[in-house]
């Protein structure tokens, strides 16, 4: 993954989720491909929370919570931007980062600790 050099690409939930409404993990799963094609891509992206009701965690995590299995914590900090959200829904995108960020740096230690003492790979 390289250095982030492209054009922001800018994400609007309700366009990408297909409806106001962000409850569902799916729905979350849809803007989550959407991100992870734009940072394989190289770009900067904005996700706009424009017009949306009810935001859960579930469709958070699915959307931005799960970037952090696959991208380090740094790029996507670095390459994710968000607009139109209001602060308490801002309060549950951050609450959802920080234990995705958590979770994924746990879970890499504990596979890396697993393969150390076992040898190997594919641990």
């Amino acid at each position: 993954m390289g250095k982030v050099t492209g054009e922001t690409v800018k994400i609007r939930i309700i366009e990408t989720a297909g409806g106001n409404c962000c409850v569902a993990a799916c729905d979350g799963q849809k803007v989550h491909d959407r991100i992870a094609e734009s940072f394989h891509e190289n770009r900067m992206v904005e996700l706009s929370f424009a017009d949306t009701d009810e935001l859960t965690p579930a469709f958070l995590n699915a959307a931005v919570g799960q970037l952090y299995g696959t991208f380090q914590a740094e790029l996507i900090e670095k390459s994710l931007s968000f607009t139109d959200i209001d602060p308490e829904d801002e309060l549950i995108l951050k609450r959802v980062m920080e234990r995705a960020k958590g979770y994924f740096e746990n879970a890499y230690s504990c596979k890396k600790a697993f393969r150390d003492v076992i040898g190997g790979e594919d641990a």
